[in-house]
């Protein structure tokens, strides 16, 4: 009894597959960077390509140091912990050259509601609000100092 008599279109697939798969690895050589998992499951160029990218953000600290009034103001308040530049945008140019690029002042009626509008999702204790029962669009500024929220518009707590 011969078990491979009719066996041979199974020698065929196999041999595709074995193509299928050496052509795999030529083509994976090509397209993969050389520098893919030095330092694990990512590309390690990527570090110095992020790396030669212009800085952007000039951290809070650099804001603090010309903008004391304001950094003390808001030391003081709920967003002592939020960095300038997570409502102003990225300042490194203004820093460098304050003349030359003025922060956004932001539209606080858009701005306050990505991280104060109601969900459950957020802690309890987080100041939540329903943007069009509490203000009707009025900018949040009206009542609020943005850098304190927790005091007025006109200084008053």
């Amino acid at each position: 009894m011969n078990l491979f008599k009719d066996a041979g279109h199974l020698f065929r697939f196999a041999g595709l597959f074995v193509i299928a798969f050496i052509a795999f690895l030529v083509i994976r050589g090509y397209v993969v960077p050389k520098s893919f998992g030095k330092y694990g499951h990512y590309r390690a160029a990527a570090i110095d390509e992020i790396a030669a990218l212009p800085i952007k953000y000039a951290g809070h600290q650099a804001c603090e140091t010309c903008h004391t009034d304001i950094a003390t103001v808001k030391g003081k308040g709920m967003h002592a912990h939020v960095n300038c530049e997570a409502c102003h945008g990225a300042l490194a140019a203004h820093a460098n050259d304050p003349a030359s690029v003025q922060p956004v002042k932001p539209d606080t009626a858009v701005l306050c509601v990505r991280c104060h509008s109601a969900s459950a999702a957020r802690p309890k204790n987080f100041p939540q609000i329903d943007a069009a029962e509490h203000s009707n669009g009025v900018p949040c500024e009206t009542c609020h100092n943005p850098h304190s929220p927790a005091i007025d518009a006109g200084g008053a707590k």
